[in-house]
């Protein structure tokens, strides 16, 4: 069999040299999902040290079970599934509620609408998009583990609800809904706490 070396190896190329006792594409398979696992699990496993575990476990369930994967979706999307369950049963453990404040709510109608901060004129505007994007990433932070992890997925990881659904189960229409009420919180919790800061 040929080697495929960097990009040029498809998902069922790098499986099948797994599979044949190839560590060098094992290490690319972690390679390429390392910030989908990292997003995954910054967002949803709250202690520093549990985070490492975890993540050292999921990567030994890839590899015990990428014999049974089926190419039925992308390798990261199979990747991460294993990753947001994992994170979910650590949870379940320390009996953490990964929902805290995101209860169901499948009521969210239309697109959700993106944050648009309209800055003074006569406020440097460099220096003020930096204060918000500072704002926004501790807002973010503050938000229920699961709002924090969609986010994460949908505009970090440039993933589509589809993706999503494959990682979170969840289906396309409650995942909409969430990011609608997620990024409604985190508009609500910004501008707040921006009004705060400029008193």
């Amino acid at each position: 069999m040929n080697h495929p070396t960097g990009h040029q190896a498809t998902d069922r190329q790098l499986v099948e040299l797994v599979l044949s006792g190839d560590r060098q594409a094992f290490n690319r398979i972690i390679l390429a999902t390392e910030g989908l696992v990292a997003q995954i699990v910054f967002r949803l496993i709250p202690n520093e040290e549990d985070r490492k575990d975890v993540a050292q476990d999921i990567y030994l369930k890839v590899f015990h079970h990428l014999k049974g994967f089926k190419f039925q979706s992308k390798l990261s999307t199979w990747v991460g599934r294993i990753t947001y369950n994992t994170c979910l049963n650590r949870l379940e453990k320390k009996q953490l509620d990964y929902f805290l404040a995101a209860e169901r709510d499948d009521d969210g109608k239309g697109e959700p609408s993106t944050l648009v901060f309209r800055a003074p004129e006569e406020t440097d505007q460099r220096l003020l998009r930096k204060e918000l994007r500072e704002l926004i990433a501790i807002e973010i932070g503050r938000l229920p583990p699961l709002f924090q992890t969609l986010i994460g997925l949908y505009h970090q990881e440039d993933l589509s609800y589809q993706e999503i659904g494959g990682i979170t189960g969840l289906p396309e229409g409650t995942i909409k809904s969430y990011l609608f009420r997620a990024r409604k919180m985190l508009k609500e919790t910004t501008l707040s706490s921006y009004k705060k800061e400029t008193l």
